[in-house]
């Protein structure tokens, strides 16, 4: 039996008078992101027609994930709302610790040692407030989500930016802050402002080399790194039903590289083949039942221009395999043109490491793909020209994938399985001892982020995006210009051979089967569960609320940082070394900012200071030039540029800015989750009106913003620039906060009125 049972049982029968009710009211036909979406209205938002990209609207997801670097912070959040158990189903899934370094059972070993204190915490945790715990070991949250808890029509949040791998099992998905997590789990609505939507129409059924990640490459390709912003990107056409459903979980998990809020495909025979096959036949009958209220309605997909914000199309029988990168997910590159690609910008091409798996592509139907180019190189005897890393999604795909001789064909090819974690992905990988001064090099990876310094900490590695089948193909040849639709591999022999299309498997011919899946239920009443928290902890520190902004604060304050180009949330707070304190905001605010450019000297984390002298700048690491201003009683500012706070949800990237004393982020334009996280934590978060005004911010402003004793929805602030030469310059800022917003920032943070509205002192 499925998990939550009862809950799904109980929103599958309200389903269809629900979506009867929403037609009678919004008078026209359905996509499917608006059944759902208004399937699950939170009661302060009355059923109305709420105007995409502009009403914010409450929502009432059905449950609640979290990885363990973001749920430690999320969790000692919740610990302070007052809140005796979680209102809705959540789990903790522990996953991003993990390092990689020399193999799957030494580094969960390691792992178990280092991290002993964490895991404890957020176990007791889980104990105490009725969540559900998946130990160390048994998966990345994502897959595990999808093979245990992910349904069609529900709506989750997730406390990762990847929370959309769901939508391959027709879920509206978020990924979210902690302290959205934390309005969830206390039982209040979750606020989002209505989507806008993308319809994508793929045609055509993919063959030879082409895959699902072809697919999200190649709309990243059309859409960049931020077209997807504030939009639902919603798959439809006969190229949808011929895909699987882990292929589908794929392309919603990448929708997170274009900044879509998330990405969802209809119900079909392919969610009901995965449902049953992961012990989930009841929710698959269930389903089935209403399955016309899980999908979008006919008319429209037949005339989708009419009923979407933009229309993409992409015909499957044409598509390329692609590569995308270097240091940004939405470069594509087909591959019959990358060898002329890497030559002409200076890319190397020779390649030590090939990596497959992660929580983007680690299903059975990936694996066995992979394993059968394994399987052609042993048989036609080549030999791996680069290091082939896999890294399974949850134990039970790893379970069966060794049941099944997966493993032992791809170590074959002299493979190395790391733990059911996220490693490399997420810059848990040990590599290199001196990251910072590495060799210029390049990877190939079927992760879904790329961004420089991601996965092995150095600024000189070009990780590129592809397929698991392409990515185990380039590691025979160790060259990053192969194509094995065209090319050749000398063999031992010295022959010249080709290789064939990939073949695999959608779901695994004997079933899934596992000995220990790694969960851990809460129990039953845990009023007597103690967590505690050592004062003494260098990993977890209890939090104190913070303290509200007021207008007085906001005059006369220091620039921090004027960021410079990309300023994503790796470059605020990177992950890597940096997720050992997670859950001790004192502690990982040493990482802030580290990694921004300053637009002033084009260095990173080398910042005026002019806490001694008004006229001679010291020059500090950022987060020590922050302190400084804080301790002192000045208050900072910091500017960006596009699409400020892209990346991952972590909400330390706000939290961590907010502790050093930052009032407001201004920046032309940001990233959802993060402007989000901002707010929560009861910052001002400003866009420039007119994006030039960008360049008047000098290094030693006084930089005071007015109108906050006023502010209200819709209306300018205004920033004023006091010159270090005794000139001036004003300008307005836009800003997107509501008036519950608003009350956030007034209180200090949506944490700070939850406590409020509870009455906890």
């Amino acid at each position: 039996m499925a998990f939550d049972i009862e809950m799904i049982k109980a929103h599958y029968a309200q389903l269809p008078g629900r979506i009867q009710k929403i037609r009678e009211k919004l008078d026209r036909p359905l996509t499917l992101a608006e059944k759902t979406l208004y399937a699950h209205l939170h009661e302060d938002s009355p059923l109305q027609n709420y105007n995409r990209g502009k009403d914010y609207v409450f929502f009432a997801p059905d449950r609640v994930a979290m990885q363990d670097a973001t749920a430690q912070m999320a969790l000692l959040q919740f610990m302070m709302a007052g809140k005796p158990a979680v209102a809705v189903p959540s789990t903790v899934h522990c996953d991003h610790l993990i390092q990689a370094k020399v193999g799957a059972e030494q580094d969960l070993d390691v792992a178990n040692d280092v991290n002993k204190e964490v895991y404890e915490f957020l176990a007791s945790v889980s104990d105490k407030y009725g969540l559900g715990f998946w130990k160390p070991g048994a998966g990345i949250i994502h897959q595990v989500v999808l093979e245990n808890y992910a349904f069609p029509g529900g709506m989750m949040i997730g406390t990762d930016s990847h929370t959309p791998n769901a939508g391959g099992l027709g879920m509206i998905a978020i990924g979210v802050g902690g302290a959205d997590a934390v309005d969830v789990m206390a039982g209040m609505g979750w606020e989002l402002k209505m989507p806008k939507l993308i319809g994508v129409k793929l045609s055509g059924k993919m063959s030879g080399w082409t895959t699902p990640k072809d697919v999200i490459l190649k709309v990243a390709g059309i859409l960049t790194a931020k077209g997807g912003t504030g939009a639902i990107v919603e798959y439809f056409g006969e190229g949808v039903i011929n895909m699987s459903c882990t292929g589908k979980g794929t392309i919603g998990n990448m929708g997170a590289e274009i900044g879509a809020t998330t990405s969802t495909f209809g119900y079909d025979a392919s969610m009901s083949r995965y449902l049953k096959a992961t012990g989930r036949a009841d929710v698959a009958e269930l389903a089935d039942q209403v399955a016309e209220h899980l999908t979008g309605d006919q008319e429209c997909y037949d005339n989708p221009e009419q009923y979407f914000d933009q229309v993409i199309e992409i015909d499957l029988s044409t598509l390329e395999p692609l590569l995308n990168g270097p240091f940004t997910p939405d470069l594509a590159t087909p591959v019959s043109q990358m060898a002329e690609a890497a030559e002409k910008n200076g890319w190397p091409t020779d390649l030590e490491y090939c990596l497959i798996g992660s929580c983007t592509n680690s299903s059975y139907e990936d694996i066995s793909r992979a394993a059968s180019i394994a399987r052609q190189a042993n048989e036609k005897g080549i030999k791996a020209k680069s290091q082939l890393t896999v890294t399974p999604g949850s134990e039970q795909v790893r379970y069966t994938i060794e049941r099944d001789g997966l493993i032992e064909t791809l170590e074959g090819m002299g493979a190395m399985v790391f733990a059911n974690a996220c490693g490399p992905c997420i810059g848990q990988w040990a590599r290199f001892s001196d990251p910072m001064n590495a060799p210029k090099n390049s990877i190939v990876h079927s992760f879904n982020r790329n961004f420089a310094k991601r996965a092995d900490g150095s600024p000189n590695t070009h990780a590129f995006v592809a397929s698991p089948e392409l990515v185990t193909a380039i590691a025979l040849s160790g060259k990053l210009g192969f194509n094995p639709l065209t090319d050749t591999l000398t063999n031992e022999n010295g022959e010249e051979v080709k290789l064939d299309p990939p073949t695999g498997y959608e779901l695994p011919p004997n079933g899934f089967d596992v000995k220990d899946a790694g969960y851990e239920a809460p129990a039953e009443d845990g009023s007597g569960v103690n967590v505690v928290v050592s004062p003494s902890s260098d990993r977890l520190q209890l939090l104190t609320p913070f303290v509200p902004i007021k207008a007085d604060d906001l005059k006369g304050n220091r620039v921090l940082l004027k960021a410079k180009g990309k300023c994503t949330t790796d470059h605020i707070s990177m992950a890597g070394p940096w997720l050992k304190f997670r859950g001790h905001l004192q502690n990982i605010s040493n990482n802030c900012f580290i990694g921004a450019i300053n637009a002033y000297n084009d260095k990173a984390n080398h910042v005026a200071n002019y806490v001694d002298s008004d006229s001679e700048a010291e020059f500090l690491p950022v987060p020590d030039s922050a302190r400084k201003y804080r301790d002192n009683g000045i208050g900072t500012v910091v500017f960006g540029e596009e699409n400020y706070g892209e990346g991952s949800s972590r909400e330390h990237a706000a939290m961590e800015p907010r502790f050093l004393g930052v009032y407001a982020v201004i920046v032309k334009s940001f990233a959802r989750i993060h402007e989000t996280n901002l707010k929560k934590q009861g910052m001002l978060a400003l866009t420039f009106v007119n994006p030039a005004d960008y360049d008047k911010v000098r290094q030693d402003d006084k930089v005071s913003v007015l109108g906050f004793d006023s502010m209200a929805p819709g209306q300018n602030l205004t920033i004023h620039l006091a010159h270090a030469d005794g000139t001036e310059d004003s300008f307005e800022v836009a800003h997107t906060y509501n008036q519950a917003q608003i009350d956030w920032v007034v209180a200090g943070s949506a944490l700070n009125k939850i406590r409020q509205e509870a009455g906890v002192a």
